[in-house]
């Protein structure tokens, strides 16, 4: 795994489409290349996920950022206040209580497979974008 990744790193469940779909979303709107990003089931994200005490449990998004974690609707809140464009107006929502914030993050994430599918395998990136994802900066 690499550690000289400077910014953000974005764990994501790699067999998710929502999921899938968001880190295009997040790509296209990240034109400094603050955001590198690892599926959390391969070797560099799982590295992290154990380096970081995240339990196997959790079913969110992950943002690792100066050195601490965030994940449910803050890493997806936080994540939106480096992107370009209006998204940035988004991260107002970080005022709003933890609690119902992430009441309204849990009924996505409990129902993403059902509503956005499930793939066989994590996504392959594009070329272009193939150094800023952890595990296939290793290949």
């Amino acid at each position: 795994m690499r550690s000289d990744t400077s910014g953000a790193i974005i764990l994501f469940d790699g067999v998710c489409n929502f999921c899938n779909a968001s880190v295009q979303f997040i790509l296209k709107r990240d034109a400094s290349g603050y955001f590198h990003f690892t599926s959390q089931q391969g070797s560099a994200g799982q590295q992290l996920l154990h380096h970081h005490g995240v339990p196997s449990s959790l079913d969110s998004i992950v943002l690792i950022e100066d050195g601490k974690l965030y994940y449910q609707s803050d890493a997806a809140l936080r994540i939106c206040k480096h992107l370009n464009g209006m998204w940035k107006l988004v991260a107002w929502l970080l005022l709003i209580p933890k609690p119902i914030r992430n009441f309204f993050y849990a009924i996505i994430a409990k129902h993403r497979y059902r509503w956005f599918g499930k793939s066989d395998s994590c996504m392959l990136p594009k070329p272009e974008h193939r150094s800023r994802f952890l595990d296939e900066s290793e290949r």
